[in-house]
């Protein structure tokens, strides 16, 4: 898979009520998902990766892997370039398609040493890699020119652009075009594509598949009214994923649908109930609970 486009959701990892992983509800999942989407992201920022134990993180790859009918892309962002890499190569022999590693949190490493964490990922891997920017959560930014530099590395083969700058995001796709852009803000999917990005690693697509990719195939065919109209549609649910912390708004609304999520492991709680309201009403709204 070196074509990286259209709806690619961020997998919960759903737990059963010891906080185990939920294998079987994997499964229900992607059986939800398959029919409509292009390739899933397991073990990302929305599949609670950050409190996962490295065993749960590759075999919730693998597992994944095993039994999903499109493309996987491995989740496998640490801030150590070392541990990076043990996560890139289990998730290289698990059989994922691609690795998804964000930028090193929390130790802001400066421009050179993001080239040369993703020059030694790239050095030791085959399969592509995805470059993950969201500044919110790590504390750098990728700006246009470390992407330049970035996307001069093998094996790097895409960004997930979630630093929710439009500015930004337009000056990489005109400027780096050997690098596929990816929205990371589902929000900005329609507009990331109107500016020449190529689809988006969503949150939403976990809740409503077969939206997203409606909204996605109406862009391709070049029905911009429709996009339009589905983009206007589908906001009160970006909102609403997001009323709280990722994955919290998201595992809740999956519950709500009879999908497999339980709760999210701490330091992350559950949504209140004031939220929970206001999020199944807009779920009512898409008809779907």
């Amino acid at each position: 898979m070196h074509e990286f486009k259209g709806v690619i959701p961020a997998l919960i990892t759903p737990f059963k009520e010891d906080l185990s992983v939920d294998f079987k509800g994997i499964d229900r999942n992607l059986e939800y998902l398959e029919k409509h989407v292009d390739a899933v992201v397991p073990a990302g920022t929305t599949g609670e990766a950050a409190t996962l134990s490295y065993e749960e993180h590759i075999e919730v790859v693998r597992y994944v892997c095993e039994v999903s009918k499109v493309p996987v892309i491995g989740g496998a962002g640490s801030n150590s370039t070392r541990e990076a890499l043990y996560i890139g190569k289990e998730v290289e022999k698990a059989g994922a398609d691609a690795a998804m590693f964000v930028t090193p949190y929390y130790n802001k490493p400066n421009p050179d040493g993001l080239y040369l964490h993703y020059k030694a990922l790239s050095d030791e891997l085959s399969i592509p890699i995805i470059v993950y920017n969201v500044p919110s959560r790590t504390g750098i930014n990728l700006t246009p020119d470390v992407v330049k530099r970035l996307a001069e590395i093998e094996n790097v083969a895409a960004i997930k652009e979630a630093s929710g700058n439009l500015k930004q995001i337009s000056d990489i796709i005109r400027t780096v075009p050997e690098i596929t852009v990816l929205s990371g803000d589902d929000f900005l999917t329609l507009p990331v594509l109107c500016l020449g990005g190529t689809g988006v690693i969503s949150v939403a697509a976990n809740v409503a598949p077969h939206l997203m990719k409606e909204m996605y195939n109406k862009f391709v065919e070049g029905d911009m009214t429709a996009a339009r109209e589905l983009h206007h549609r589908l906001t009160p649910l970006f909102n609403a994923l997001f009323i709280d912390t990722n994955p919290i708004p998201v595992k809740k609304a999956l519950n709500l649908m009879g999908l497999a999520a339980g709760k999210p492991r701490l330091p992350l709680v559950e949504l209140n109930e004031e939220k929970t309201e206001k999020l199944k009403a807009v779920l009512k709204s898409l008809d779907l609970l």
